[in-house]
């Protein structure tokens, strides 16, 4: 199963950049064996749209355009609903035993993502009712993908 995450906006180089990639980087080889194909980041730009609503919905396009068909989706928002890690892997193991296409999680821009898209995903999950950077989100989000691979591996990183 492939996996992306589609962000909107581009990281630039500092701390959270290298923290990020080091999950990803970590997550890899470990994917693999568990037949999770890396991950292929795709950062799109932000909607220079004045209105919040028609930057959303443009994004919403550009998100869209960028995931493969067949994957399973899954976006990160603050109305969406708190699993816990193992749960979070459970999911994903069941997407790869249904044979989905792949696995795409999305991450919005400063104004969030636009309800349809939210709608749509196979699950919209949040960090918590606060507002994070969009670098810590995708910090957040490469280490509980990690996480979740060493949980579907029987690693002992988790131990919860």
């Amino acid at each position: 199963m492939k996996l992306d995450l589609v962000a909107i906006g581009r990281m630039r180089a500092g701390p959270e950049r290298e923290l990020a990639n080091r999950y990803l980087e970590r997550f890899r080889p470990l994917g693999r064996g568990l037949g999770l194909d890396g991950i292929r980041v795709v950062e799109l730009s932000e909607s220079a749209a004045r209105r919040d609503e028609d930057r959303k919905a443009e994004e919403a396009l550009a998100i869209a355009a960028a995931i493969p068909d067949g994957c399973a989706r899954v976006v990160f928002d603050e109305r969406g609903q708190s699993i816990d890690s193992a749960t979070f892997a459970r999911r994903i193991g069941d997407w790869r035993a249904e044979n989905r296409a792949g696995l795409a999680l999305v991450i919005g821009g400063a104004d969030g993502l636009a309800s349809p898209l939210v709608q749509q995903a196979d699950l919209a999950l949040s960090f918590g009712r606060m507002t994070l950077p969009h670098q810590l989100v995708r910090v957040l989000v490469a280490e509980q993908l990690y996480r979740a691979a060493t949980i579907l591996a029987g690693h002992p990183y988790h131990r919860a």
